[in-house]
């Protein structure tokens, strides 16, 4: 299913909001926007303003680039099955040594 600019974009707000965990009234107030109109963006029936947007990236401490980047707003057991599908698929040597190095790199076992 593929969700909308908006939903996608209030999914990844409320998602950056709980990780701070502020609730909705807190965030909203941090904001300068109601708790409804916050509301409202996180289901993404509205959209948020320039001014908005600036003040929910100052508030979340973030990037733009980490708030539009919300193709990952799947479970972490979703993310983990379409990585070994992808695993899977691999049949260059160079490309299964890569990712071994990039993976023993983040995870440091």
């Amino acid at each position: 299913m593929t969700l909308n600019i908006k939903k996608q974009l209030g999914l990844k707000i409320r998602h950056l909001r709980q990780a701070k965990e502020l609730t909705q009234e807190a965030f909203a107030e941090a904001i300068g926007i109601s708790p409804r109109t916050l509301c409202f963006i996180e289901n993404g029936k509205n959209f948020l303003t320039a001014e908005t947007l600036e003040k929910i990236l100052t508030t979340l401490e973030i990037t733009p680039e980490e708030l539009f980047a919300v193709n990952h707003n799947k479970p972490a057991e979703d993310l983990k099955t379409e990585m070994i599908e992808i695993i899977n698929k691999l049949t260059n040597r160079r490309q299964i040594e890569t990712l071994y190095k990039i993976t023993k790199s983040i995870i440091k076992v």
